[in-house]
């Protein structure tokens, strides 16, 4: 009867373990170990591309599927890879994956493939993707892999996505400006003009005001987590403190 009830309640619990390291997986790469505010890689693409919102998606985009299949990869071949020659073969897969996005992208989004230029080559050298599939992709499955890859492509994206819209509005006064390259002809009429601009801002648009952009999000973050630290800390304080009038109990 006990071995009937185990093997009963196994499933529940590899379920919810399952669940957890999912959970965890989507912190990681979204906040608590974000590849740009976290572990401050690929800063090359990260302050030079993201000049406008539509240059940043297509670099994210490009980044993420990368990431996902990289680690993928790696992961597939992992028992199969001598110890001493992994990165080597890394580097090979990477730069494989990077050549047929970068052909893709030169087939059916060439302006935005002229728009980003060697950035997309550039892709071979981020950190973020021989980092993930030297230190998840290599001892983990596929499928979490993959995810892993995923959600560091996505955090990655989106710290793209916020520095280039906020430095396009700053320095142009524009939004969504030359999306027609990543979407098509259709997508014209997704630019928004926020405010007639005279004359671009060179300060938000050239790399200073990346740096620039870049660390006051870092900022924002870190201000973010000592806000909750303190509010955990606060939490757990007033749990241990006893209620006024209550006895404690000896057992």
């Amino acid at each position: 009867m006990e071995q009937v009830d185990a093997i009963d309640t196994a499933p529940p619990a590899e379920g919810n373990a399952r669940r957890e390291e999912l959970k965890e997986l989507m912190l990681q790469g979204l906040w608590k170990n974000n590849p740009s505010l976290v572990q401050v890689l690929g800063l090359c693409p990260t302050l030079a591309v993201s000049s406008t919102f539509t240059n940043a998606l297509g670099l994210g985009l490009a980044t993420l599927v990368v990431l996902v299949s990289s680690n993928l990869a790696v992961s597939l071949v992992r028992n199969l890879v001598p110890k001493d020659i992994r990165i080597p073969i890394y580097v090979m897969i990477i730069a494989a994956l990077v050549t047929s996005v970068q052909l893709l992208m030169n087939a059916y989004t060439y302006g935005l493939y002229q728009s980003l230029g060697i950035f997309i080559a550039l892709i071979v050298t981020n950190c973020v993707i021989i980092g993930r599939a030297e230190a998840y992709a290599s001892k983990n499955p596929p499928l979490l892999a993959a995810i892993d890859g995923f959600m560091m492509g996505l955090g990655f994206t989106l710290v793209l996505l916020v520095l280039g819209g906020l430095r396009e509005i700053i320095g142009m006064g524009t939004l969504f400006d030359g999306a027609d390259l990543l979407l098509g002809d259709w997508a014209r009429s997704l630019r928004i003009e926020l405010f007639h601009a005279d004359a671009s801002l060179l300060l938000a648009i050239l790399p200073p005001g990346g740096f620039i952009g870049l660390g006051l999000l870092i900022a924002a973050k870190n201000a973010i987590n000592d806000r909750l630290g303190r509010k955990q800390a606060a939490d757990k304080a007033h749990c241990a403190v006893p209620a006024p009038g209550a006895r404690a109990t000896q057992l």
